[in-house]
């Protein structure tokens, strides 16, 4: 029941009122039912939106592409131990191979095929950081491939927000996230 969901919104008493509303990087359609509707209202009743980032932005997301990059000449067989990236290698292997079967009818109508799937996520994958390689294997999942095409709710509550002429904004640059990643060693990856 709406009435008996726990609200995760914080609101900041002023004139008018602000809002703060945590957001999960998930495909909108597993939490949208969940998401009480006094968030809903605070969000349709904001005349400017912020959020993480600006996922609408082609900057951004050419920014976060670059940042998950290894210096220039470097290459993931370089910087780990040769027994994981030979089984790196071989489990993406394994999920090029299984994609085509995860696959939705629904995804295939929109046009949407494994091979094309598959180097959108993991193309380049050889010139990746560790970190980001990591990120990487953990959304290569069958649930998580049923759902791609469908935004995560960051991207799903931008795009609506452009959709209904609210002001955006985000509260984060690039770097800010890309740098402490980026940081770590390979023990603590």
């Amino acid at each position: 029941q709406q009435t008996e969901l726990i609200s995760f919104l914080w609101t900041i008493k002023r004139d008018p009122p602000s809002y703060f509303f945590g957001t999960i990087h998930v495909p909108y359609t597993r939490v949208w039912d969940f998401i009480p509707e006094n968030s809903k209202k605070a969000f349709h009743q904001s005349h400017t939106v912020y959020f993480e980032l600006d996922l609408t932005d082609p900057y951004t997301i050419s920014a976060l592409t670059s940042c998950q990059l290894l210096p220039q000449g470097e290459n993931l067989q370089d910087v780990l131990p040769r027994d994981i990236y030979r089984r790196l290698k071989q489990h993406l292997e394994y999920i090029k191979l299984m994609m085509p079967s995860w696959m939705t009818p629904d995804q295939r109508g929109k046009g949407l095929y494994a091979d094309y799937l598959f180097n959108a996520i993991a193309g380049n994958w050889e010139r990746k950081r560790p970190v980001w390689v990591m990120l990487m294997v953990n959304s290569l999942t069958e649930v998580d491939i049923k759902s791609r095409g469908v935004p995560v709710l960051d991207l799903y509550l931008a795009q609506e927000a452009e959709q209904l002429r609210k002001e955006t904004g985000a509260v984060e640059k690039v770097e800010e996230q890309c740098h402490p990643l980026n940081g770590l060693n390979f023990s603590q990856v």
